[in-house]
């Protein structure tokens, strides 16, 4: 069985990266929301036309991403969702509520300082986790049915 993974969150550090290497002898296949932050913001004018307005600009954009973004949750087994520590990311919460609604296994990835402010989002997950290493631990040991 391949699993499907779903990685939501920050996009300004390494730890896909990380959590992917990482797994790189497990059945996982991966996906993300585009995290290419000018073509996510850009996406809805550069292929639907400018707006004078900045509410219309990022509306354009985030109907498009959340084709990507829908489609990928739904189809996901699993969905790691990282909180980081530059910006507030609003877009990892909702993520984190919709697969929550979807169903789907919820793993949360964030720093000790971050507990309280996330305690409604780590409650709804089925395991949070606070390092890269922790996170294939647990998809080592899901996949596996193994301790390493």
């Amino acid at each position: 069985m391949v699993w499907n993974t779903y990685l939501s969150g920050e996009i300004h550090s390494d730890w896909r990266d990380e959590i992917i290497s990482g797994c790189n002898h497990l059945d996982v296949i991966f996906t993300s929301p585009v995290t290419d932050h000018e073509a996510s913001d850009d996406c809805g004018t550069s292929i639907l036309g400018k707006e004078d307005k900045k509410f219309w600009h990022d509306r354009k954009g985030a109907g498009i991403n959340c084709i990507r973004t829908r489609k990928l949750l739904m189809s996901a087994d699993i969905v790691v969702v990282r909180f980081g520590d530059k910006y507030k990311q609003w877009n990892a919460a909702f993520e984190a509520g919709y697969a929550s609604a979807l169903g789907k296994s919820l793993i949360i990835l964030h720093s000790e300082e971050y507990q309280h402010a996330l305690k409604e989002v780590d409650a709804a997950a089925l395991a949070v986790a606070s390092s890269t290493e922790q996170v294939i631990q647990i998809l080592s040991y899901v996949v596996n049915g193994k301790l390493d």
